[in-house]
């Protein structure tokens, strides 16, 4: 089934090429890096685009591709890319990325899954957390101005059966067991054995919330990012919200549809930019008073997103097996 899916993806690749798609871009956007299959997530380090994607052959958890942003337009496809191979039986796939901003190591989360792993400056792969319950892909990793880890994770039994207890924190829960999103925010401390079990640490967020029904009230968060001292989240629903200390309250409603696999990224004049994912073929620009401005399109599933200090907003346009990018400040 590998091979078969692999194949595909080369062939896909082929009829895009062949086409001449790749040249032709959205209003505003334009073309950087070719040849990328499926990219999922991009960080920028200093001068250095760095791209997660599933690779072509569908035998690893994931590639990384690190592109110099003093020599774009680029085809990816003739660059040396990590191979991060799976490691362990369950094939789990790599769906989340972020960068560390002082040692600048790579923190990767498996999609749909319980682990965190940090790739350090020599490519080299360890388990950091364990213990997650359901780490979507998208933006469920990214760090503070602080330097701390902050993960977007949902407990669900019913999806993660292997949960003997509920979350710390939530332990009057145990006979009502809480379903919903919850926030972490992870200080890093070499000083701990790896991997940190997360399940044994409490949330920020929620910090008292009763029972089963309650849990269910709260939105399906699936992505997250800061804002000065706050942080901004996404629902799957298109609702972007505001969490100040304990407060969740709403910030913005995007247009109608369902929000899988999505990014955010908050530049530093407070506006929030939030990719389409799967679905929603588009990039959004939230504004600090909510308003929300819809950027050039529509994108070819637009997923990682990545903000320059040259004013250039970078979007892995995955179907389509590239980047582009567009200018949004100045």
């Amino acid at each position: 089934m590998k091979r078969v899916a692999g194949a595909l993806v080369s062939v896909l690749l082929a009829l895009t090429s062949a086409s001449g798609r790749e040249t032709v871009a959205p209003p505003g956007f334009e073309v950087v890096a070719t040849g990328v299959p499926r990219p999922l997530q991009l960080v920028l380090d200093r001068r250095t685009l760095i791209v997660l994607g599933p690779g072509a052959r569908g035998d690893s958890a994931g590639e990384v591709y690190r592109l110099d942003l003093g020599a774009l337009p680029v085809d990816v496809s003739r660059l040396p890319r990590v191979r991060v191979p799976f490691l362990d039986g369950r094939l789990a796939t790599l769906g989340s990325m972020a960068l560390e901003p002082v040692s600048r190591e790579l923190f990767v989360g498996e999609e749909n899954g319980a682990r965190v792993y940090r790739l350090d400056a020599h490519e080299r792969l360890a388990p950091y957390l364990d213990g997650l319950r359901r780490l979507p892909g998208g933006s469920a990793l990214t760090f503070d101005g602080a330097g701390r880890l902050l993960l977007v994770d949902h407990a669900d039994p019913l999806l993660s059966p292997g949960e003997d207890r509920p979350p710390s924190g939530l332990e009057h829960l145990r006979d009502e067991d809480y379903r919903g999103p919850l926030i972490f925010r992870v200080t890093l401390d070499p000083t701990l054995p790896l991997p940190r079990r997360l399940d044994r640490m409490p949330p920020l967020f929620p910090r008292h919330w009763g029972g089963r029904a309650g849990g269910a009230m709260l939105p399906r968060l699936v992505a997250v990012a800061t804002v000065g001292d706050d942080l901004v989240l996404t629902a799957s629903s298109g609702v972007v919200y505001r969490l100040a200390g304990e407060q969740l309250t709403p910030l913005a409603t995007l247009p109608r549809g369902q929000y899988l696999r999505i990014n955010m990224v908050a530049g530093l004049d407070g506006t929030t930019y939030v990719s389409g994912g799967f679905s929603i073929g588009y990039v959004f620009a939230i504004k600090k008073d909510g308003s929300v401005v819809t950027l050039p399109g529509p994108i070819g599933d637009p997923q990682g997103i990545a903000l320059g200090a040259d004013g250039y907003l970078y979007v892995a346009e995955s179907s389509l097996h590239r980047i582009i990018r567009i200018r949004v400040a100045d």
